[in-house]
């Protein structure tokens, strides 16, 4: 009946063209991965199949662990019921250099070797009268004992002289990340702008940094997706290939998060399923949701001041579509003329890259929040759009029609 009454009151004012665009029901917006049989990357399903005295069960997690393949790092699930790898390899430990590090070399009375020097681009260490010496990827301990042997070797010395090497500034590094992350590339990381450096802490010897670490890389590019196998990420360097288990740090455990030097490569292997307990804030994961939102014509009464220029909210990663409706000022306002409100979510399986759109009756989702099959969580890049109630459409319409009698009466 409301349809008839819109349809009606639009012809007065409206082109035929118009009307029939206008008035024509939109197809019903339906995921497009069939999720029931636990196809979908968010395998949200309820089961109703049961006899009628038993409530419904969420079979999500069964569905999502049924497509999940074994851990590439062995048994764990980083909850504890396994004992995990956090051992850093040899090769890995310590302070790593890189390309662009600023280092300082001394020899007790000696001024021709004693002085500054950058890590070069082909990533050796030149000092005057020695060949090249390796630096990238290596630690300043290990540079240090090459440069005695180079310096006995040269005859410059007869026997193994004192010599330090120290850091003064580590220099950014740009890295690869590939796999499971959300956004897959080279990224830059450790670059400290200038009015960010500490001066005194410039100026002393030993420099060290957090910002390039491995988490930073994998947080960089997107952060880790919902399927990532955190038991096996692949780490590159100098041709070699280590395994790193990183699952405790979604449990707040220590970790291998070791310092990366230019051209190493990461990747995140996929366990091809969904996993809800990398659904959370961590220091590998997105740091939270850029949330793109199409507003309502008519927002709720006191809502819209603050509305008005926010084109993107920011909402923590864990997010569920209900709490980003609400967050969006589509919940509320008058009952009579807000209830019918639906949102339409927005989002891309990224295993398959398929597209789904997924619509929902924002009162429906209000009144049930038991339903997790009703409510997925939000992922990078998602997008929502909220849609008035028919009521709010009708008056709206109305609005335009008077506007345009009023106008073809100026005309006369």
């Amino acid at each position: 009946m409301t349809r008839l009454v819109f349809c009606r009151a639009a012809v007065f004012g409206l082109s035929v063209l118009a009307l029939a665009s206008g008035c024509a029901a939109p197809r019903t917006a339906q995921n497009l991965e069939p999720v029931s049989r636990g196809a979908g990357y968010q395998a949200q399903w309820r089961d109703l199949v049961r006899p009628p005295a038993d409530p419904p069960v969420l079979r999500a997690a069964e569905m999502n662990a049924a497509g999940c393949r074994p851990f590439a790092g062995g048994p764990g699930d980083g909850r504890g019921g396994a004992k995990l790898g956090t051992r850093v390899p040899a090769q890995l430990s310590g302070e790593t250099l890189s390309r662009g590090d600023l280092l300082d070399l001394r020899l007790p009375d000696e001024e021709t070797f004693t002085g500054d020097y950058v890590v070069s681009r082909d990533g050796t260490l030149k000092v005057p009268f020695l060949r090249p010496i390796r630096a990238e990827g290596r630690t300043p301990e290990a540079v240090a004992a090459d440069l005695r042997s180079a310096l006995v070797a040269g005859e410059f010395y007869d026997e193994t002289p004192e010599l330090s090497l120290l850091v003064t500034d580590l220099a950014s590094v740009r890295v690869a990340v590939s796999g499971a992350v959300f956004e897959p590339q080279p990224v830059e990381i450790g670059n400290v702008s200038g009015q960010d450096r500490d001066a005194r802490r410039q100026a002393a010897l030993g420099a060290s940094t957090e910002g390039r670490n491995l988490s930073v890389a994998i947080r960089s590019a997107g952060g880790i997706r919902p399927d990532a196998d955190l038991s096996a990420v692949q780490l590159t360097r100098g041709g070699s290939v280590y395994t790193l288990d990183l699952r405790g740090v979604m449990e707040g455990r220590a970790v291998p998060d070791v310092i990366l030097a230019s051209g190493d490569e990461v990747h995140v292997p996929s366990r091809q399923c969904f996993q809800d307990d990398l659904m959370r804030p961590s220091p590998i994961s997105p740091p939270g949701i850029a949330l793109y939102l199409s507003n309502l014509t008519v927002p709720a009464t006191g809502n819209a001041p603050s509305a008005i220029g926010q084109e993107v909210r920011e909402v923590p990663y864990g997010t569920r579509y209900m709490q980003a409706v609400v967050d969006a000022n589509c919940v509320g306002g008058a009952r009579a003329s807000s209830a019918a409100r639906s949102a339409a979510l927005f989002t891309r399986n990224p295993v398959t890259g398929v597209s789904v759109v997924i619509e929902r009756s924002v009162e429906e989702m209000r009144a049930r929040a038991d339903r997790d099959d009703y409510d997925p969580y939000l992922l990078p890049g998602d997008a929502i759009a909220c849609y008035d109630s028919g009521v709010t459409n009708l008056t709206e319409v109305a609005r335009v029609v008077g506007i345009v009698g009023a106008a073809g009466l100026v005309v006369r």
